[in-house]
């Protein structure tokens, strides 16, 4: 794996919740590389498993947890099995997140049309459940490895959080209310953590990731035949460097927060890997 930057997590222990996603999925890889053990906690157990088995032939170390970051009784089966083989953990990374279909909206604007056309969806559409599954997985999801995971850190007095945002943190998008509103409390959740452990030798800091190509944005960038969406255009058209996130452009930001040596002195702050998104006022 060829890395921004290479610092030293030899002996350290690192969980990564969602780990086998698109994005946490390159975290794992990077962080192994640089001489972590990882331990990869992931809804699905075959994929972190896939992932495992990459990154140990790869000559690394790699561990396979199955945990649904929703639910207090996985997390801390997940956080005992991880302590039984490497012990406790000195970096977490909360990236387990993501938005569900139905609790997007179908336009933009409000449109009496839409609303009066019961094959679409507006927002008076959208139900209760759906917006509670959302935070549920982005909210709680942060809240309940932190809980498991960082009792570890608080024994020995050093560690390192990172969470996941989103640009939707900053500015909300269209259609997406729930994810948005979710992510804006990732990112205050954030820096309450670190101030809730500036005296506990513990950082905590996030990143919000720009435009990024995954399996859960795909339908709403892509028709079925490839070609850009709308929203895509209007994307492209917002972000001055005028493309896509690659995946490995995270990872310099990600080592970088996670280095004590290269930002001890880092903590509550939000960094946007976003193209120049947040910064272009339109004109």
């Amino acid at each position: 794996m060829n890395l921004p930057m290479h610092p030293d997590f030899s002996g350290r222990v690192a969980i990564v919740t969602g780990g086998a996603g698109v994005l946490c999925s390159e975290f794992c890889k990077a962080l192994a590389a640089c001489g972590a053990k990882v331990a990869i906690l992931n809804r699905t157990l075959s994929r972190a498993e896939a992932l495992a088995d990459e990154i140990k032939a790869a000559g690394f170390e790699a561990l396979a947890v199955q945990a649904d970051v929703t639910d207090a009784g996985s997390v801390e089966t997940a956080h005992e099995a991880v302590l039984s083989v490497y012990g406790p953990c000195d970096i977490l990374i909360n990236g387990a997140g993501g938005n569900d279909p139905s609790a997007t909206s179908d336009d933009e604007y409000f449109s009496m049309e839409t609303m009066l056309d019961p094959d679409k969806k507006s927002f008076f559409d959208l139900k209760s459940e759906a917006f509670s599954r959302v935070f549920s997985l982005n909210i709680l999801g942060v809240v309940l490895p932190t809980q498991a995971f960082v009792r570890d850190m608080v024994e020995r007095g050093s560690g390192c959080i990172l969470n996941i945002s989103s640009m939707n943190a900053f500015t909300p998008l269209t259609k997406i209310p729930a994810y948005s509103v979710a992510k804006s409390g990732v990112s205050n959740f954030t820096e309450w953590l670190a101030v809730h452990f500036a005296k506990s030798g513990i950082r905590c800091n996030a990143i919000a990731p720009g435009f990024f190509v995954g399996k859960q944005n795909y339908s709403l960038l892509f028709r079925p035949d490839g070609s850009p969406t709308e929203r895509t255009k209007k994307i492209l058209a917002a972000t001055p460097m005028g493309r896509f996130g690659n995946v490995d452009e995270l990872i310099g930001t990600m080592l970088f927060l996670c280095d004590e040596r290269c930002s001890g002195f880092i903590s509550g702050v939000v960094i946007p890997v976003d193209g120049g998104f947040q910064a272009f006022g339109g004109v």
